[in-house]
C-alpha cells in the first residue's frame, strides 16, 4: 500500500480514468463503471473498506442525490410516455405548414425533438428532414448534419437534460443562473448550423403555403413540456421563498411539475394500464437511477479520499494551467464516450474542487461554462454518439463527409466558449 501511495496523485487518478473509460468502451454500464472508479479511488488513495462504505452510504442518502435521481428518472418517463402515446408524433405533425421558410423548417423538426432527452432522438426527426431535403436536392451528408446538429442545440442549458441537472448539483450553482449564462450558445449553434445550407436553392422545400393552418393544435401538444418548465421552475422558486432552508426546493418543484406533466400525457393520450406499465417498468429507468447514484458516490469518495487536494498541490508544483485541465478532461471523456452525463459525472468532481483549491472559487461559473462547452464538443464529435450513428445510417451518409460539416462549427463554437469564458470572468470582476 505504501508503494501505491508514493505514486503521484495525478498518475493515480489517470489510472482510474483510463480504467473507467476502458470499462465504458467494453460496454460496461455507466453505473457499474463509475462504481468501479469509486472503489479504485478509495484503494489508490488509502481509504479502508469501512471508510469507503461510509462515504458511499453518506452520498446515497443525501437529499440532493435522491432528488436528482428522481428528476432524471421522471424526465425519461415523460419522454417515453410522449413517444409511446403518440404525443410526439402529433406535436411534429401539427407543426407542419406553420412555417413556410424552408431553412427554418429543416431546423425546427430536429430542434423540436431536441426539447426532450430521448436516446438516439435524431432518428425521430430524420423522416421529416429527409422529406423536405429531397425536394431541395440536398445531399445525404448535408441532411444528416442538419438533423444531427439541430437535434442538440438545446443541450447547453435546457433544464430537462440530465447533464445540466448533474452539473448544477456537482458545482452547486443555481439552475436559473446556468440557464441564463449558457443559453447564448443555442443562438450561436443555430447560426453556425445555417452555414451548411447557405447558398443552396431551397425554394422548392417549403411546399405550398396553407394559411388556414392554426398554431393552436401545435401549442396544445406542447403543453407537457411547457408545464415542466414554467410550473417546475415556478414551484421551485416559490418553495425556496417559503422554505429558505429547504435545500432541494428547486428539485422538488421540478419533481411536482414532472409528475403533473406525466399524468397529463397519460390522460390526454388515453394510455391504459398495460401501456403505462410498459413505460414505468423499464430496465433503462432503473439503470439511469443507479447511474446517477453511482456518479455521486464517485464524487463522495473522491472528496473523502482527499485526492483532489493532493492533485491540486501537484498541479501547482508543475504549473499546469487550470484552464487547460478544464478544457482537456471533459473534451477527452466526451469524445471517448459520446455521452454528456459521462463527462460531467467523471470530470466535474475533479474540476470543481480544483477551482476552489486554486483560489478561483469566485469564478466557478466561468470554469463550468468552459467545461460544458468543451465536453459537449467532444460528445458532438464522438464517433460513438448514438444520434450521429443513427442519423448517418438513416440518410446513408459517409462519416467523413458529415465530419467536414461538423469541424468548422465546432471550432467556432469552441472559440466562442473561450472568449465567453474571459467575458463572463471580466463581468464577475467588474460587477461582482
Amino acid at each position: 500500500m505504501s508503494i501505491i501511495l508514493n505514486i503521484p496523485a495525478i498518475m493515480r487518478i489517470l489510472i482510474v480514468f483510463v480504467l473507467v473509460l476502458i470499462a465504458i468502451r467494453k460496454n460496461v454500464s455507466l453505473g457499474n463503471a463509475f462504481l468501479l472508479g469509486a472503489i479504485l479511488i478509495g484503494v489508490l488513495f488509502g481509504l479502508t473498506p469501512g471508510a469507503m462504505l461510509l462515504s458511499a452510504a453518506g452520498s446515497v442518502v443525501m437529499p440532493k442525490t435522491l432528488s436528482l435521481a428522481a428528476v432524471v428518472t421522471l424526465i425519461l418517463v415523460l419522454s417515453s410516455s410522449m413517444e409511446l402515446g403518440g404525443h410526439m408524433e402529433r406535436l411534429l405533425n401539427n407543426f407542419r405548414g406553420l412555417v413556410t421558410n424552408p431553412r427554418l423548417n429543416l431546423a425546427m423538426f430536429p430542434a423540436l425533438i431536441g426539447l426532450l432527452p430521448m436516446p438516439g432522438g435524431a432518428i425521430f426527426s430524420a423522416p421529416m428532414v429527409k422529406e423536405m431535403g429531397n425536394r431541395s436536392g440536398l445531399r445525404p451528408d448535408q441532411l444528416s448534419f442538419i438533423n444531427y446538429w439541430y437535434r442538440h442545440i438545446w443541450e447547453y442549458w435546457w433544464p430537462l437534460y440530465p447533464g445540466i441537472l448533474l452539473s448544477v448539483t456537482l458545482a452547486d450553482i443555481d439552475l436559473w443562473t446556468i440557464m441564463m449564462v449558457m443559453c447564448p450558445f443555442t443562438i450561436v449553434a443555430v447560426s453556425l448550423g445555417s452555414l451548411s445550407v447557405k447558398g443552396i436553392d431551397l425554394k422548392h422545400a417549403a411546399g405550398k403555403t396553407d394559411k388556414s393552418i392554426s398554431a393552436r393544435p401545435f401549442f396544445k401538444e406542447l403543453i407537457p413540456i411547457l408545464m415542466v418548465i414554467f410550473v417546475g421552475l415556478g414551484a421551485g422558486m416559490l418553495l425556496s421563498h417559503i422554505f429558505p432552508d429547504f435545500h432541494t426546493a428547486k428539485e422538488t418543484g421540478l419533481i411536482i411539475a414532472l409528475i403533473l406533466s406525466i399524468a397529463y400525457v397519460w390522460l390526454r393520450n388515453g394510455m391504459d394500464g398495460n401501456r403505462i406499465r410498459e413505460v414505468v417498468i423499464n430496465p433503462h429507468l432503473l439503470k439511469m437511477f443507479y447511474m446517477v447514484i453511482a456518479i455521486l458516490v464517485f464524487k463522495g469518495i473522491l472528496e473523502d479520499s482527499n485526492a483532489v487536494s493532493a492533485i491540486s498541490r501537484e498541479l501547482m508544483d508543475f504549473s499546469v494551467p487550470l484552464v487547460f485541465i478544464t478544457v482537456a478532461l471533459p473534451f477527452i471523456v466526451g469524445g471517448i464516450t459520446g455521452i454528456t452525463i459521462a463527462f460531467v459525472g467523471s470530470t466535474f468532481p475533479i474540476i470543481v474542487p480544483l477551482v476552489h483549491s486554486m483560489g478561483e472559487g469566485s469564478f466557478i461559473l466561468t470554469y463550468i461554462v468552459l467545461a460544458l462547452v468543451s465536453g459537449f464538443l467532444g460528445v458532438l464529435l464522438s464517433p460513438l454518439h448514438l444520434c450521429l450513428l443513427l442519423s448517418n445510417q438513416y440518410f446513408g451518409a459517409p462519416f467523413g463527409r458529415v465530419y467536414r460539416h461538423l469541424i468548422l462549427p465546432c471550432m467556432v463554437l469552441f472559440a466562442t466558449g473561450c472568449v465567453y469564458f474571459f467575458l463572463v470572468r471580466w463581468m464577475i470582476v467588474r460587477f461582482g
